[in-house]
């Protein structure tokens, strides 16, 4: 069994190396983005890098929920049970608040017949970014108490 565990950790790790790293990223992308045609690529690679995040914070997921399985006394750990609310969270943002403020921007930017950055791309994109911003510290406080284990 310890075998599994050790193997479940280094899945979990590099899932969050290769799935959640890549999300941090995705703010410095679209906030480089100043022109309607980097804007436009900006979301194309942004949509790329995201099935990364997607497929990496799963698996991440799913190793955190298997590790706990095998060790249950995981499920009595504080930081472990704080990691976990706090990743579901950060996981339900991605439905509800990123959806709700990228819709607007990708029905702006797929309009082939506009030709400059409209004002309402600013206004969105500032709600969008403040959005991921918060799921970024809410990963970087995960990522701490996976770290150092406080309580």
């Amino acid at each position: 069994m310890q075998t599994i565990y050790t193997g479940l950790v280094i899945i979990h790790i590099f899932s969050a190396i290769v799935g959640i790293g890549p999300g941090f990223v995705l703010t410095t992308i679209v906030k480089s983005a100043k022109s309607l045609p980097e804007i436009r690529q900006a979301f194309a690679l942004k949509a790329k890098v995201h099935i990364f995040v997607m497929i990496g914070g799963t698996l991440v997921l799913v190793t955190g929920f298997l590790m706990g399985a095998i060790n249950p006394s995981l499920f009595q750990q504080g930081w472990y049970l704080t990691s976990l609310i706090l990743y579901l969270v950060a996981l339900s943002l991605g439905p509800t608040l990123l959806k709700k403020f990228s819709a607007p921007i990708k029905e702006l930017i797929t309009d082939p017949s506009l030709e400059t950055v409209p004002a309402a791309y600013h206004v969105n994109v500032q709600k969008l970014l403040r959005a991921e911003y918060i799921e970024n510290t809410l990963l970087l406080i995960i990522i701490f108490l996976m770290i150092t284990k406080p309580f």
